[in-house]
């Protein structure tokens, strides 16, 4: 019987498990929360919730009619910082809704 060596294969999966990870740090994340997380402040998060995520518009829910308003003045550069992050995300509307 002959020896059979398991090195080459391990060498092979830590290769493409290296290759998986950083193709996965270099991928736009998906999920428009983490995007809204580096584009809004803390206090602004607590007034709203993504409610949808299709075709490219993010339909967020917020708390307030004033939180509405101030949001839909930041709309554009709400808009340019999620665009630069992720190239999916074309539109953002705002609803008043429950915030759980």
């Amino acid at each position: 019987m002959r020896s059979v060596t398991i090195e080459p294969i391990k060498e092979t999966i830590a290769g493409l498990m290296q290759d998986w990870a950083a193709q996965k740090k270099r991928a736009p994340p998906d999920d428009p929360w983490v995007l809204l997380k580096k584009a809004l402040t803390k206090r602004e998060l607590r007034h709203i919730k993504v409610s949808y995520f299709r075709k490219g518009i993010l339909g967020l829910h917020v708390d307030s009619s004033s939180w509405l308003y101030s949001l839909n003045l930041r709309k554009q550069t709400l808009l340019s910082k999620l665009t630069a992050k992720s190239a999916g995300i074309k539109d953002i509307r705002f609803r008043i809704g429950e915030i759980k």
